[in-house]
């Protein structure tokens, strides 16, 4: 079920900085309505870094409750804490989340030896299926590939999602894992080169506003017609770009909020509102795309509640 396109889900708030319900609620049914195979919720495009532990747990919590067994959730767990990262997995125990994506350590700079300690503590204290993520340019850190294999041995360890943007290390890491082992790609600019080379899929940021379009390309790569995936993806290549010429989610959070998928652009400090430059780029390239949704027909026209 994991297979294919996952999407890091923004986190919607209104003006106070509070979960803006309506707006997680339409973006939910969007990607059921899309075909998109899982949801994380809370990983770096979802800010987790701003939430508190309470926020946090709140908010997946009502993301399981609102995807009504429709679409599969997957919690982002991760911590630079061993402790930390422990206790916020074990809460989701019993929730119905489907698995955890659990970030490297951020700052502290582990060894490969730290890193292994750190998610084999982590397995030991959870039966949560656990993904990996490694994202050496936000971290610090590097989770390489021998390190991966010894981490698959273990009983509830399933797959990582591989950010480094090397596409030399999904082979690397093929050699080594189990071929039940899942590898999805971090970054949508190479998504398509990762699954021709045998990646599971994309946990993708671009399928905020382009849901349909990133489903069907893994959807086509995954059966073999990289032919066809391509061409949808030629479409995609200058957005995939453009949502990161600022840190992310600043440029997706626009993006969404310029198609109505959210009623208001809101994020946390310290991430602050795109510049006038970046957002004058990501309206033209909107403008330019006849397949995103818009606002004369968004998703809470599609979605309203009866």
């Amino acid at each position: 079920m994991f297979k294919g396109n996952i999407v890091a889900l923004i986190t919607p708030m209104n003006k106070k900085e509070k979960i803006c319900l309506k707006s997680l609620r339409n973006i939910i049914n969007y990607h059921i309505y899309n075909q998109t195979k899982a949801i994380v919720s809370l990983g770096t495009t979802g800010e987790s870094s701003t939430f508190t532990h309470q926020e946090h747990i709140k908010l997946v919590l009502l993301t399981i409750k609102l995807s009504q067994n429709k679409i599969p959730i997957i919690a982002g767990t991760g911590a630079n804490s061993t402790k930390e990262a422990v206790l916020l997995t074990q809460k989701f125990e019993k929730s119905g989340i489907s698995a955890c994506l659990s970030v490297t350590p951020y700052y502290n700079k582990p060894s490969q030896e730290g890193l292994y300690q750190h998610f084999k503590t982590i397995s030991e204290n959870t039966n949560i299926p656990q993904i990996l993520y490694n994202v050496p340019s936000r971290t610090g850190c590097d989770l390489l590939p021998q390190t991966i294999y010894k981490l698959s041995k273990l009983k509830n360890i399933i797959g990582i999602k591989e950010a480094s943007g090397n596409l030399s290390r999904l082979n690397q890491i093929k050699y080594l894992v189990d071929k039940n082992f899942l590898i999805f790609s971090g970054d949508d600019s190479t998504s398509l080169d990762f699954m021709q080379l045998g990646g599971n899929g994309i946990i993708s940021v671009t399928a905020n506003i382009a849901a349909k379009e990133m489903s069907k390309i893994c959807q086509l790569s995954l059966s073999g017609d990289f032919s066809q995936a391509r061409k949808i993806n030629k479409k995609l290549i200058k957005l995939h770009n453009i949502l990161f010429l600022e840190s992310n989610p600043i440029p997706i959070k626009w993006a969404a909020y310029k198609l109505g998928l959210i009623k208001y652009n809101t994020l946390r400090l310290p991430m602050t509102q795109p510049s006038k430059k970046l957002r004058k780029i990501i309206s033209t390239e909107l403008k330019k795309k006849k397949i995103y949704t818009t606002k004369k027909n968004n998703i809470f026209n599609l979605f309203k509640k009866k």
